[in-house]
């Protein structure tokens, strides 16, 4: 069995973290966020993987080379011009004959994957589309299904009195599973979406084209800075279940200091007197200063917070200054480089 993992986004909705690092390799909880997929297709058996790219791959490439450090074989294919969903999957998995994986580059879950891919070969499905429940059906197109799971149709983003009257609330999770036949509904080096193309046509073909909703699982779209916040908090506070978290080891922590037992520290942090650490993330290489306060917050590496600042609610990116008393909150993004100084109020 095959995966091919939609990567090639620019990641825009995520700037400015993205602006120098490639979504893929975004830490989360100090560990590059592609890597809790590589896990969970793992998991599920499925070694074989192929990374669908197109912004900045080299560096991505390089991250992991071959994946034989992960346990898994990885492939990387790079789009000349953005293909779609639908055509990222015909061009990465082309030629291929078996089953395929397919999974959305935003997605963060912790999905028994190996249940969804055996509930599809019992029902011999063509295709399987994971869906998930949501609240707040006006943000989404909706999937509609049948009784014994069958999907029958795509909703554009109904209004929420729509969407009651019909009693449809999945979404589309981002996660396929696709037999080769789905191939042929993707002609090759064309621009094809899954939603608006490929699935409709499996639909009006009449072929087995099931949903598999996730209600039991975690499932997150951490496409945004905001969510993206609130997937490294969820993970250090248990709700995210079944991944190994990075031990903090190799720091320095001074016996004055606070640092509960949730938050995640990585390799060569300095934390002076007096500081507070609580539910957050820091890299490689924080310094922490005297007094200074972080909670529910993520650091990125080699960021230097003064004495007497105050960080809550808010993500830090690479390399930072955050000056003396100042105060970051509020779900406060700041990109690589950002200098704050003494007292400044963000």
């Amino acid at each position: 069995m095959k995966a091919v993992i939609l990567a090639g986004g620019k990641g825009t909705r995520l700037r400015p973290l993205t602006i120098y690092t490639p979504k893929p390799i975004v830490p989360v909880v100090n560990r590059p966020f592609l890597e809790y997929q590589i896990e969970v297709l793992k998991r599920a058996g499925v070694d074989d993987i192929a990374i669908s790219l197109s912004y900045q791959p080299d560096k991505i490439e390089h991250f992991w080379g071959d994946g034989s450090d992960l346990g898994v074989r990885l492939s990387y294919i790079t789009e000349a011009s953005p293909l779609g969903t639908g055509g990222a999957y015909r061009f990465a998995a082309d030629g291929c004959e078996t089953t395929t994986v397919v999974i959305n580059g935003d997605i963060l879950t912790d999905i028994d994957l190996a249940a969804v891919i055996n509930t599809h070969k019992e029902r011999k499905a063509i295709a399987t589309l994971t869906l998930t429940r949501v609240e707040d059906t006006s943000r989404y197109g909706l999937v509609e299904t049948t009784t014994d799971g069958s999907i029958t149709r795509f909703l554009e983003k109904p209004s929420p009195e729509e969407a009651e009257k019909l009693g449809v609330n999945t979404i589309n999770a981002g996660i396929y599973i696709l037999e080769p036949e789905v191939l042929a509904l993707a002609p090759k080096g064309e621009n094809r979406s899954f939603e608006t193309q490929i699935m409709p046509e499996i639909i009006e073909r009449g072929m087995p084209f099931f949903g598999h909703v996730i209600d039991s699982t975690y499932w997150s779209d951490i496409g945004t800075p905001a969510t993206y916040l609130t997937a490294n908090l969820d993970l250090l506070t248990g709700k995210i279940r079944g991944f190994e978290l990075p031990a903090n080891s190799g720091s320095d922590i001074a016996t004055a200091a606070v640092v509960d037992e949730i938050s995640r520290l990585g390799e060569d942090c300095n934390i002076k007197p007096g500081a507070e650490i609580k539910c957050s993330v820091l890299g490689r290489g924080v310094l922490v200063e005297e007094r200074a306060v972080i909670e529910n917050s993520v650091i990125w590496p080699h960021t230097r917070i003064a004495a007497g600042a105050v960080i809550r609610n808010s993500v830090v990116g690479r390399s930072c200054y955050i000056g003396r008393k100042t105060r970051v909150s509020n779900g406060a993004i700041l990109g690589d480089k950002t200098q704050l100084t003494d007292y400044t109020q963000v």
